[in-house]
């Protein structure tokens, strides 16, 4: 999944990068060695390595059965741990880094720790890491390179990199050589170590590194702090389709679902609770069920399922359209709570470069299946992820792109210019598509995009249409900001007692970006 725009940061060739660098270990040597892991000493400091990242290992797909744990990840002697201190949780990436981190911030809580927003008052700093693109990576860096100074000025800080970064070998030897003060190293398949992790950090006094190369097995009972009125729940894990380009598969791993009964039981606490609206997540939610081996049972039954629970709003993404199926479409048609906005990353409208990417489906493939969402959801609202400048991409296929944009109308996209991810099949590909090249089809791309928006809005003048308030807007705080059903931003005028409701709001003035409207202060509701 993927989040946000390009940004000149990305435009950064991967391949001016020495990563040979980050692997030199000549002033590295072993402390001690057993079945529980190395001890090895680097510039003065202390690594316990309790398990590394070992990108073979990440290719391979185990066929052991995946086992579904009901523990309690917060064992009754680690909960006074944090009591009288303070955690900050900083995210980079997609929503399923926003759900990871909503679970690390449960267990810190129930450890005692407190949240607060002043880096001078915390104990314990994590970085959930993104290893989508590279600027994502120069970010983390970069933040790791500030911390440096607090570290100094308080050393019994606790200091911790997280998430799809840490699953990369090269990632964490960098870290090893170059920012020996951080303090803990762990991956995406055992956030729920994080406790033991912590204590270990702690006592020891030495760097922890654990991550976890296989994927190990499904953890529920997870505690999770989540705020406002909207919850991510996730479905699934991993992703097996192996785009090109894409590293997730690796970082995240194997595809494996959450059991029918739990994902059920988890949305309709949060319905009991008064959450206003739901997102489903997964690399590939519309896999779903498929590594069922004991039971029938797909994205569209739980979809269906879900229906029927008295939640106001449910979203899912992200969906990958080589699984999206007739029964899936079929069942969104229903409606009642299933919103009628779909996110369907499409990558590139040429069939040439999809097969490059390895995506699995032709540019008609897709076409058609717009076609079918449509017709049982007329008035869906698409939104997709477009790559430009892959490799070997030329005039007439980035052409393609532009052509199909415009026969699906896509409300909005997020828009990138190929990044290269080292382990990746496409980094090893001849990238012949000049920068400058990139730069300007990805400003006409966004051209297109951009017109389509503004139409799909323009059509909404005087419609009455409802939304649920998220908050003021950042600019002015008389206005609220909400989203549509469809997923569009309005803006409004309103007092601050709407947050968290459904109101009625009459659409003034469509813009590009978001929309612009007045209250219709009789129709407000908060289921």
């Amino acid at each position: 999944m993927t989040k946000g725009s390009q940004t000149p940061a990305d435009l950064k060739s991967a391949k001016d990068k020495d990563y040979s660098k980050y692997f030199d270990f000549t002033d590295a040597r072993i402390i001690s060695e057993d079945e529980h892991g190395k001890k090895i000493r680097i510039r003065g400091r202390d690594i316990q390595i309790l398990s590394e990242p070992n990108h073979r290992k990440e290719k391979q797909r185990g066929k052991e059965d995946v086992q579904v744990h009901y523990d309690h990840a917060v064992p009754e002697e680690m909960r006074g741990i944090g009591i009288g201190k303070h955690y900050i949780v900083y995210t980079f990436g997609c929503q399923m880094n926003e759900h990871d981190s909503e679970t690390i911030k449960g267990m810190l809580e129930q450890m005692g720790y407190r949240a607060t927003e002043d880096r001078k008052e915390a104990d314990i700093i994590l970085l959930n890491t993104c290893a989508i693109r590279e600027n994502a990576e120069d970010k983390v860096f970069g933040e790791l390179g500030h911390l440096k100074h607090l570290k100094t000025e308080k050393p019994g800080l606790l200091l911790g990199v997280c998430g799809c970064m840490s699953q990369e070998e090269g990632v964490v030897n960098r870290i090893l050589q170059r920012h020996g003060f951080v303090d803990m190293i762990f991956g995406t398949h055992n956030i729920h170590r994080l406790p033991h992790l912590i204590q270990e950090a702690l006592f020891s006094k030495e760097m922890v590194v654990e991550v976890w190369s296989k994927e190990g097995d499904i953890i529920e009972n997870l505690p999770k702090k989540r705020e406002g009125m909207r919850a991510w729940v996730n479905i699934m894990y991993g992703c097996d389709k192996f785009c090109t380009y894409c590293i997730v598969p690796f970082t995240r791993g194997k595809e494996r679902s959450r059991r029918p009964d739990d994902v059920l039981a988890e949305v309709r606490e949060l319905a009991r609770q008064g959450f206003k609206e739901i997102t489903l997540l997964g690399q590939n939610v519309n896999a779903y069920g498929k590594d069922f081996t004991d039971i029938s049972y797909t994205f569209a039954d739980l979809m269906d399922d879900i229906r029927k629970i008295d939640i106001p709003r449910v979203r899912f993404m992200t969906s990958h359209p080589r699984d999206f199926d007739d029964r899936l479409v079929e069942v969104l048609g229903k409606g009642g709570n299933l919103v009628e906005h779909i996110h369907l990353p499409v990558q590139s409208g040429s069939s040439e470069v999809l097969k490059k990417m390895s995506r699995k489906y032709s540019r008609e493939v897709f076409l058609e299946l717009v076609r079918k969402i449509k017709k049982a959801v007329p008035n869906v609202v698409l939104t997709t992820d477009i790559i430009v400048g892959f490799p070997g991409e030329t005039d007439e296929q980035f052409e393609e792109t532009l052509s199909l944009v415009r026969e699906v109308g896509f409300d909005s996209a997020y828009t990138f210019i190929y990044s290269p991810r080292e382990g990746t099949p496409a980094a090893a590909m001849v990238d012949n598509v000049p920068m400058e090249v990139k730069k300007v089809r990805l400003q006409k791309l966004n051209e297109v995009i951009n017109e389509y928006s503004r139409q799909s809005n323009d059509l909404m003048l005087d419609q009455v249409v409802e939304v649920l308030v998220e908050g003021e807007s950042k600019n002015n705080s008389s206005v609220l900001s909400g989203r549509t059903r469809s997923n569009k931003l309005v803006h409004f005028e309103g007092g601050t007692e709407l947050i968290g409701q459904f109101v009625q709001v009459k659409i003034t003035d469509p813009m590009t970006w978001y929309i612009k409207g007045s209250l219709i202060p009789e129709a407000v509701t908060s289921a």
